[in-house]
């Protein structure tokens, strides 16, 4: 039996992976984590998702430390969300360690159920420029786990090299498309479908849907041409 474990906050990205992962595998984990992020509504609406999908095994891990650690936006109330990158060169909504810390409970997770994969939705075509989701890190974190843990382990990241476009794409291909724009949670600002349509998340969101919408074909194609080579 094949099993895999979901990093699951219950945005787009990581539902389009899930609505992958049920397809592809023969038994599904969901794990969430509640870093005192800035929307608790995220962990209900990751949670509802989960049921909704009928995912038995989802498991929400309080990761609280993090948050004393990490000051972002995404962690602070008294600090908004902001357009412009900091003097690092990163966005606010930054939380450092955040995905070393994911991947490493989720690894160790999967190493508990005898899961042979950890899926994650990072992405380093379209998103908002966090270093802890591209390939390179995700490749050597995976090393590191596989060594540390004496076990094989692959962490697949089917979003990595697609655009935003793609992955709407790629929810409508398993006919998810209505499910994942209205049921999933990605606005900074707490607003749950489409969002408040203001924030960076919300921008790179509704830019992708409509490319998507007004380029169905071409997407598509794309999409699976990404899919032949390995991309997707």
């Amino acid at each position: 039996m094949r099993k895999a474990v979901v990093v699951f906050s219950g945005g787009q990205d990581s539902t389009t992976c899930l609505i992958q992962a049920i397809a592809n595998y023969d038994e599904v984990h969901c794990i969430t984590f509640d870093y005192g992020q800035r929307h608790k509504l995220e962990i209900e609406v990751a949670e509802s998702i989960a049921k909704e999908l009928g995912i038995a095994a989802h498991k929400v891990m309080d990761v609280g430390l993090l948050n004393e650690l990490a000051i972002s936006s995404l962690t602070r109330d008294s600090i908004p969300v902001s357009h412009e990158l900091q003097e690092n060169g990163l966005p606010n909504s930054f939380v450092p360690g955040r995905n070393i810390l994911f991947l490493t409970l989720a690894g160790i997770y999967a190493y508990q159920i005898g899961a042979e994969a950890v899926i994650t939705g990072v992405c380093e075509t379209d998103f908002s420029g966090y270093p802890d989701c591209r390939d390179e890190f995700v490749k050597s974190i995976n090393q590191s786990l596989v060594l540390g843990m004496d076990r094989p382990l692959n962490i697949e990241t089917p979003l990595m090299w697609l655009n935003k476009a793609e992955t709407w794409a790629l929810a409508d291909q398993y006919n998810r498309l209505g499910f994942v724009r209205e049921k999933t949670l990605t606005c900074y600002n707490g607003i749950i479908g489409d969002g408040c349509g203001d924030c960076p998340s919300c921008d790179l969101r509704r830019a992708g849907l409509e490319d998507y919408l007004n380029h169905k074909e071409t997407v598509m194609a794309e999409l699976k041409a990404k899919q032949t080579d390995g991309n997707a």
